[in-house]
């Protein structure tokens, strides 16, 4: 239930919503009721049973269907006396036809209420999820599968957005129905609708019980999606490498194992879902033979308790509720299905961000001296990455990261712009630790070049102005020209407005990195921190990078994590990072004369 109406919180004006709603659909209900008592009168004059002679006393005003009763009977009598039956007739079917409008004016209403409450919930809850993800450390994205997260953006608020509309029209007017129908019922005769309400609970015994078994298969439908798009995913973005391998048979098993157990579970899921129907109309029907023998014995007998017109009316609202309790009944099930996909959407807006500002953090408003590692160890769960660092980095120096794969280099380098935060020590920003200050207003200070060109299928001159709102053409075409990208960018079909394609697919990879880097000139950044940025490419490509990248650092303080040790020979100091512990530091040529590690990477390169 908390579940349920925490959905409903995202919806603007919520109370206002609800109560109109609630009006629309009582109103609605009311005149679809009204229209089937009409059907007493109407008989009473085709078959004779209307004492015709006297005109019944105008009742005083009140909120009962009493009065509406005995006032439409005033009126109708009136009728009859005045002008005869088939003017009466006439009354009748004019109000029944009247009533019949009103009702669908009030329903019209009502699902224009509930299409405002489903299309606002969609889109405010999107919009969370959305906002809650990009807010989450970059640690997150590592333990998740990109596939189940879009499957919860997707397909799970799809879900929710249905239960949504169907809790409202299900759950919220079909009791509205019943019970102004019952109501009704009771003013007809108490002592039917009476025995007629001992034998419903038979139905909403069997129905709980069949919803109870859905909750568990909605929930491994909904995890089973998940893992599709991950493998979809995986799939689309690993083709080169499935075609090169010929693995399409194994990705082919993969989506098949998944594919039918998803098909398992939601036949397992709609052969429940669909038996509450079925279930609930055999037991309604069965329940209605019983009313039927019941009030036709209440008409039969010796000294009728009922009149033949009303219990036909009775019938006819009896029937009418019916549909309306089937449709509880399915929105029920509608109702735990969407509630199983609301959990696991919340249970990613409530995931609290391992990195985030303190209230009253500082705003870094410009880098001033030095950056500084104090004894910092950090470890992905249990393994440890990164051992007892010490290190300083001032201003406008250039700072080299080297060594062997998985010793910890770019780990070191995501802990500056605070991906991460240490497990022991602390990292510091002019004498202030990362974490006192604003996360937006450090990392606004620090440019950050990858191996791997994160780009957008968007053009190539709303990828360099990324994240600049306003910005001008003639700054975008500054940054490329210092970036080597200019040239080449003037030679695609549309310049700078040319679609790049899905991560910039489009382009080669040098040319990719070249728009990575005119990205950080744009920006600007006092810091700037290069990961491995020119280790995946050729040596032409490798030379117009480097070239960007030279000047790109050029007055400015820089960590760069070299694969190619060339590179980074003019470096104030190198680091070289082996099992998370520095073991060596110093400029080129003292770290050669030192015969160590960094001396052995050299001689290897130059083989």
């Amino acid at each position: 239930m908390k579940v349920y109406l925490r959905i409903f919180s995202y919806a603007p004006k919520l109370v206002s919503r609800l109560v109109q709603f609630f009006v629309f659909s009582l109103l609605g209900t009311v005149f679809g009721v009204l229209n089937l008592t009409l059907v007493i009168p109407m008989l009473d004059v085709l078959f004779n049973t209307t004492d015709q002679t006297l005109i019944p006393a105008l009742p005083e005003f009140e909120i009962s269907i009493k009065y509406f009763t005995a006032t439409f009977n005033y009126y109708f009598t009136k009728v009859v006396l005045e002008y005869g039956k088939v003017e009466a007739l006439l009354f009748v079917c004019s109000s029944i036809v009247v009533t019949v409008i009103l009702a669908n004016l009030f329903r019209y209403g009502e699902r224009m209420t509930a299409s405002k409450l489903r299309v606002d919930i969609t889109k405010n809850l999107r919009m969370h999820i959305f906002g809650k993800v990009m807010q989450l450390h970059i640690g997150f994205f590592n333990d998740q599968r990109k596939g189940d997260l879009i499957s919860r953006f997707t397909n799970d608020v799809g879900e929710v957005e249905s239960s949504v509309v169907n809790s409202l029209k299900s759950v919220m007017k079909e009791p509205i129905t019943i019970l102004v129908s019952l109501g009704v019922l009771f003013t007809i005769s108490f002592q039917l609708t009476l025995f007629t309400l001992l034998v419903l609970p038979i139905i909403a015994i069997v129905i709980g019980g069949i919803v109870k078994q859905l909750k568990r298969r909605a929930t491994q439908s909904q995890e089973s999606l998940g893992r599709i798009g991950n493998i979809l995913d995986e799939t689309f973005s690993g083709m080169r490498v499935i075609n090169a391998f010929n693995a399409k048979k194994f990705v082919l098993n993969r989506i098949d194992n998944e594919t039918s157990y998803h098909r398992k579970v939601n036949l397992s899921l709609s052969r429940k879902n669909e038996l509450a129907s079925p279930v609930s109309e055999i037991l309604g029907v069965i329940v209605v033979a019983i009313i039927v023998y019941y009030g036709g014995n209440l008409v039969l007998s010796n000294t009728p308790e009922l009149e033949a017109s009303q219990f036909m009316a009775f019938l006819a609202i009896y029937a009418s509720m019916i549909q309306p309790a089937k449709n509880f009944s399915n929105g029920i099930t509608s109702v735990q299905k969407g509630t199983v996909s609301a959990s696991r959407i919340f249970e990613i807006i409530d995931t609290e961000s391992a990195i985030k500002s303190k209230p009253d953090a500082t705003i870094l408003k410009s880098f001033e001296d030095k950056i500084e590692f104090r004894d910092v160890s950090f470890a992905y769960n249990d393994n440890t990455v990164l051992r007892n660092i010490n290190l300083s980095v001032k201003k406008g120096t250039t700072l080299a990261l080297v060594g062997p794969s998985g010793g910890g280099k770019s780990t070191l380098a995501d802990l500056v712009p605070r991906f991460y935060d240490p497990l022991k020590g602390d990292v510091f920003v002019d004498g202030l630790s990362l974490k006192d200050y604003e996360l937006e207003s450090l990392r606004s200070v620090m440019g950050v070049v990858t191996q791997e060109s994160i780009l957008f299928n968007d053009t190539i001159f709303n990828n360099i102005a990324f994240g600049i709102d306003n910005i001008r053409e003639e700054d975008v075409m500054n940054a490329a020209k210092v970036a080597n990208a200019h040239d080449f960018i003037m030679q695609t079909e549309q310049g700078y407005q040319t679609t790049i394609g899905e991560r910039g697919s489009k382009l080669s990879g040098g040319q990719r990195q070249r728009l990575s880097i005119a990205r950080a000139v744009l920006k600007n950044p006092p810091i700037l921190i290069l990961d491995e940025a020119t280790s995946a490419l050729d040596s032409e490509s490798e030379r117009l990078v480097q070239d960007a990248l030279t000047k790109l650092m050029k007055n400015r303080t820089s960590i760069v994590i070299a694969h190619r040790l060339s590179t980074i020979q003019h470096a104030d100091e190198i680091l070289v990072v082996q099992n998370g512990e520095i073991v060596e530091r110093g400029r080129h040529e003292e770290l050669i004369a030192n015969s160590g590690l960094y001396r052995k990477l050299t001689e290897i390169q130059k083989v």
